[in-house]
């Protein structure tokens, strides 16, 4: 049975190792868990490893807002300690503080 512990947590702000963006934790897979096209789309000497945790992201770059899936591999904690400005935060997230979004959404 693999065991998998996550490095980063929800609200976190990370951003990728070898491409200019940055974004929020928004949810966590353990493994690998998107589309056999998705991953088969990544140049075959960049894929990583299916078994690590993958992260989902409310990511931005200079142009633009988006989500990201990432492996835990190719992320590293933001330290500019300047906030996210996707549109979508506030929909799962409280105002920035301390470096974090703390998790706030109203469940149905």
């Amino acid at each position: 049975m693999l065991k998998t512990q996550a490095k980063y947590h929800l609200g976190q702000v990370l951003r990728h190792r070898k491409h200019p963006f940055r974004g929020v934790v928004f949810d966590v897979d353990a493994m690998f868990s998107n589309t056999e096209e998705w991953y088969a789309a990544i140049p075959e000497d960049s894929r990583p490893d299916r078994d690590q945790p993958f992260y989902h992201l409310l990511a931005e770059n200079d142009q633009s807002y988006y989500v990201a899936y990432v492996s835990e591999q190719n992320l590293v904690p933001d330290d500019t300690g300047e906030p996210v400005d996707h549109p979508d935060l506030h929909d799962l997230f409280g105002d920035f503080e301390d470096g974090r979004y703390p998790l706030q959404f109203q469940l149905n």
